[in-house]
């Protein structure tokens, strides 16, 4: 388990603070610190095709990436009537859970956490997934621990609404401009800006980095690599 010391308790935190742009950093999970955008993709697309939808695109099924389940499949699927999105959202659970086992956290994000914590940020999750799904993928690759604080959609408003990042804030503490939210998608960083906090995107998971140049990130990382260096000077 990564330590996790409060800031204020640190012999030296206060020169690291000092350093520090930004106190609290918000991760989204699915194709930002966690591969698993090809498997979300696929399971919407079979999940649609078992309730008699039209399939979508492997764009378009990666467009909804990062909203709520029940949202994100009526809108990857809008032929299918509202009285199947609950069969259609236990398709898709039955289909991504037979693949989970084959995800993994992305090479290098390890290695990113650690470094960050040992520089007294607070790290959070904030992601379109279910407590339990969040819970049960954070047991599987062992970072039960490693993060502050996490909000899942179930618990909250789903993305981009800013509720998430302003119950993290609130908790933690932490003002809008000392916040980061990192993420693949639009919808992340739509909610970073409809929150009033800086963001930067990864071109890595999603969605096409053209897509984020209207939300104004900071950066756009192409690899993990990229992001923990971007981090690391900028963080």
């Amino acid at each position: 388990m990564l330590p996790n010391p409060s800031p204020e308790h640190h012999p030296s935190a206060r020169s690291r603070v000092k350093q520090r742009q930004f106190d609290l950093i918000a991760f989204d999970w699915d194709g930002t610190l966690f591969d698993s955008t090809a498997i979300i993709t696929r399971s919407i697309q079979l999940a649609v095709q078992d309730v008699g939808g039209t399939v979508p695109s492997d764009k378009d099924a990666a467009y909804v990436i990062g909203m709520a389940l029940l949202q994100a499949l009526a809108h990857a699927a809008p032929d299918v009537p509202a009285h199947r999105h609950a069969e259609l959202g236990e398709r898709y659970r039955h289909h991504y859970t037979a693949k989970q086992n084959e995800l993994s956290l992305f090479k290098g994000t390890l290695d990113m956490l650690t470094e960050l914590k040992a520089r007294q940020h607070w790290l959070a999750v904030a992601t379109g997934k279910s407590r339990r799904g969040l819970d049960d993928a954070l047991h599987a690759v062992e970072l039960k621990g490693v993060f502050d604080s996490s909000r899942t959609a179930d618990e909250t408003a789903g993305k981009p609404d800013p509720r998430m990042l302003h119950e993290l804030m609130r908790e933690l503490g932490v003002e809008p401009a000392r916040t980061l939210m990192v993420g693949d998608t639009t919808h992340d960083l739509q909610m970073a800006l409809n929150a009033g906090c800086p963001s930067v995107g990864v071109s890595y998971g999603a969605h096409e980095p053209e897509a984020f140049e209207s939300l104004g990130p900071l950066f756009v990382a192409h690899s993990v690599r990229e992001l923990h260096d971007w981090l690391a000077q900028h963080g």
